[in-house]
């Protein structure tokens, strides 16, 4: 390919580069979304994420551990126990993955998968309405902490008011 020079009349020539306007630069915000988030509305949605992540970290650890009453679950489900150690390494990093505010939307998109995964388990071991419904509850709670705290997905996913 020639080189352009001041003097080459080509389209690819400095002089004509030089009387072109220069291209519209934009500078990206920091998190590509500005913060207007209240102060009240920002730590209940902290307070609501910490609840989440301390919970899912108790329950991926008791399915690494195994302890008697995770292994009777298991065997009530239908689950070979040594599950236990794959499922809860899932948990665990779905988990880590919410809990990093980087990462935390789609930590809670992999949450609801894990979440939605276990609704469907309780469904087809007929437990109780209390068992089937927790995780539905638990994911709802993650998403409102998030939801609460992070004003690019409450633009993207606007709640209306009916009337």
């Amino acid at each position: 390919m020639p080189k352009a020079t001041a003097n080459d009349p080509s389209p690819l020539s400095l002089s004509n580069r030089q009387n072109q306007p220069a291209p519209l630069q934009v500078q990206p915000q920091a998190g590509g979304c500005p913060e207007t988030v209240s102060k009240g509305r920002l730590w209940t949605g902290r307070v609501l994420t910490i609840l989440a992540v301390l919970f899912l970290l108790f329950d991926a650890v008791g399915k690494l551990v195994m302890p008697t009453p995770v292994a009777q679950a298991f065997v009530r489900l239908g689950f070979p126990t040594p599950l236990g150690v794959g499922i809860g390494i899932l948990l665990l990093a779905c988990t880590l993955l919410y809990a990093i505010p980087r990462t935390a939307i789609l930590g809670a998109v992999s949450l609801t998968g894990f979440l939605g995964g276990a609704v469907a388990i309780q469904m087809r071991a007929g437990s109780s309405l209390f068992e089937t419904d927790f995780p539905v509850l638990f994911g709802l709670l993650a998403w409102a902490g998030i939801y609460l705290r992070d004003d690019c997905l409450r633009k993207l996913l606007p709640l209306r008011c009916l009337g």
